[in-house]
C-alpha cells in the first residue's frame, strides 16, 4: 500500500453562514461536516492529516483533538497558498498527497482511492483531478480533457470561451499529487489575477507547459462533490444524506411508512423487518434490532432498542434507554438512563429514569420514578413480574421485589419485598352531602352579585 497525507482546507471565514460556529462544524446527520469527510478519509488509513485553520481556529482546534494536525494559513491568500501551508507540518513525507475541502463532506472512499490510484498509471500525471457532470455546468470552471482523461486545459467560466463552455465536465476543486510534484509545482504558482492569490488549479496549467500529463478522475455522482457555504445548502445537503440513507434502509430491509418524514442519524443501526412510522427522529447513537417496530412521532437517542420491541407513538427513549427483547413503551413514554427487561411494559403517560425494570413487569399509566432531589441522581430497582398501578411515584433509591404489587396512586419511598403489596395513601375524609350545600351556597352567592 502507498503512503498518503490527506489535506484538508478549512481556513475560509464562512461568513454565509453567518453563526458563530465554524463553518465545517455545522451538523449533517447530527455528525459535524468535516467528521463525515474525515471518517472517509480513515477508511483509507492515511499516514497523515493535516487540517489547515484560520477563522475560528480554536473551535477546530478543539473539535480535532489528536485526530489530525493543524497548519495556520494567515492571511489566506487563495487555495493555493493554503496548501504550502501543510508543508512544514509533513516535512519530509515523499508520498502521495490528496487535498481535500472541509465543506465537501460526502466524497466517498472509493473517489479518493481512484485519484489515488490514477496518480500511478503508466503516464505517471503530475496531478489528479477530481471532475464532475453537473445538470446544469452553470459558472464552473471546466476541465478539457480527452477520452482517457488526460488534461489539455483547465479553464476559468469567465475566461473560458464558447467552446469551452459548452464543455460539462467541471473542476470540483479537489486534487491529488505526489508530495514532490505539489510543493515544486506550488512554489511556481503566481498572483497575477484580480484576486491577488494563489490557485492551486494552476498547478494544472503549469505542469501541463512543462509537458507533463495530468489527469481528470470523474465521479459518477455530482452530489458527492457539493460544497456548503450557506444555511440553504446545509439544509439541501441534509436533504441529500437523508434521502440516500432512507434508502440504504429499506434495501437492507426495514419498512418505512412515510420515508420523507423519518430522519437518521449518521450512526443509526436499523436491523431487518424493521417497521418505521411516519416522522420519527433518531438522533446519534441508536440500534434498532430485526423485528422491532417504531411508532410514529417518535424520538430516539443514545438507545437500544431490543427485537421484536414495540416503541411509542409519541414516545421519547433518551441516552441510555435499553429496551430488552419484546418489551413496549407507548405513547407520552419517557426512558433516560433505564433498562427495561424482556417483556416488560410501560403502555402510557410514564417515566423511567435511572431505573432497572425487570422481565415481564408491568408500569402503570402515570407513574414517575423520582430520581433526582436537586443534586444527586438515584436509581429505582423494579423486579421481575412486578405490577406498579397507575399514578404511583417511586421515590428513589428504592426497590420494588419480585412479583410485588404497588397499589394505584401510591408513593413510595421504601423498599417493597418480593410477592408484597405495598398501598401508601391519606385515609379518605368522607362529609355526606358538603357538596351539595356548598354548591348551594355558592349558587345563591352568584345570583345575589347578579341583582347587586
Amino acid at each position: 500500500m502507498r503512503e498518503f497525507a490527506a489535506v484538508i482546507l478549512a481556513a475560509g471565514k464562512g461568513t454565509r453562514m453567518k453563526s458563530d460556529l465554524h463553518k465545517v462544524l455545522h451538523p449533517i446527520a447530527g455528525r459535524a461536516m468535516i467528521d463525515h469527510l474525515m471518517a472517509s478519509v480513515d477508511a483509507l488509513s492515511p499516514a497523515h492529516k493535516v487540517v489547515v485553520v484560520g477563522a475560528g481556529r480554536e473551535q477546530l482546534e478543539e473539535a480535532l483533538g489528536e485526530r489530525a494536525s493543524t497548519c495556520l494559513q494567515e492571511p489566506q491568500l487563495g487555495t493555493g497558498h493554503a496548501v504550502q501551508q501543510a508543508q512544514g507540518p509533513l516535512g519530509q513525507f515523499s508520498g502521495d498527497v490528496l487535498i481535500m475541502y472541509g465543506d465537501v463532506p460526502f466524497v466517498r472512499p472509493q473517489t479518493m482511492q481512484a485519484m489515488l490510484d490514477r496518480l500511478h498509471e503508466g503516464d505517471e500525471p503530475a496531478a489528479v483531478v477530481l471532475a464532475f457532470e453537473p445538470d446544469d455546468a452553470l459558472a464552473y470552471g471546466r476541465v478539457i480533457a480527452d477520452d482517457a482523461g488526460r488534461i489539455s486545459k483547465m479553464v476559468e467560466f469567465k475566461d473560458a470561451s464558447d467552446d469551452e463552455r459548452a464543455c460539462r465536465l467541471c473542476n470540483s476543486g479537489l486534487m491529488a499529487a505526489k508530495a514532490a510534484d505539489l510543493w515544486a509545482l506550488l512554489d511556481r504558482v503566481g498572483n497575477d489575477n484580480a484576486q491577488g492569490e494563489y490557485y492551486l488549479p494552476d498547478i494544472v496549467n503549469i505542469a501541463i507547459a512543462d509537458g507533463r500529463t495530468c489527469a481528470a478522475v470523474t465521479t459518477d455522482d455530482p452530489d458527492e462533490v457539493a460544497g456548503i457555504n450557506s444555511r440553504a445548502e446545509l439544509a439541501q445537503a441534509e436533504a441529500q444524506w437523508q434521502e440516500y440513507r432512507r434508502e440504504e434502509a429499506m434495501a437492507e430491509g426495514a419498512t418505512l411508512k412515510a420515508p420523507e418524514t423519518v430522519f437518521f442519524s449518521y450512526d443509526t443501526e436499523i436491523g431487518r423487518d424493521v417497521t418505521i412510522e411516519p416522522h420519527v427522529v433518531f438522533g446519534p447513537g441508536v440500534k434498532v434490532a430485526d423485528g422491532a417496530k417504531i411508532r410514529a412521532f417518535s424520538h430516539l437517542e443514545g438507545a437500544s432498542v431490543g427485537e421484536g420491541c414495540e416503541v411509542g407513538p409519541y414516545a421519547r427513549l433518551r441516552p441510555g434507554a435499553v429496551m430488552e427483547r419484546g418489551s413496549k413503551v407507548g405513547n407520552f413514554v419517557e426512558m433516560k438512563k433505564a433498562v427495561l427487561g424482556e417483556g416488560a411494559k410501560a403502555n402510557h403517560l410514564t417515566y423511567l429514569g435511572d431505573a432497572t425494570v425487570g422481565a415481564g413487569a408491568n408500569i402503570g399509566a402515570g407513574t414517575i420514578t423520582c430520581n433526582y432531589d436537586g443534586y444527586f441522581k438515584y436509581k429505582t430497582e423494579i423486579g421481575p413480574r412486578a405490577f406498579i398501578g397507575s399514578n404511583s411515584a417511586l421515590i428513589a433509591p428504592v426497590k420494588i421485589g419480585a412479583d410485588a404489587i404497588v397499589a394505584a396512586g401510591s408513593a413510595v419511598s421504601r423498599d417493597v419485598a418480593d410477592g408484597e403489596l405495598r398501598m401508601v395513601r391519606a385515609e379518605q375524609l368522607v362529609k355526606p352531602g358538603w357538596a351539595d350545600r356548598f354548591h348551594d351556597a355558592m349558587k345563591k352567592k352568584k345570583a345575589a352579585e347578579k341583582k347587586g
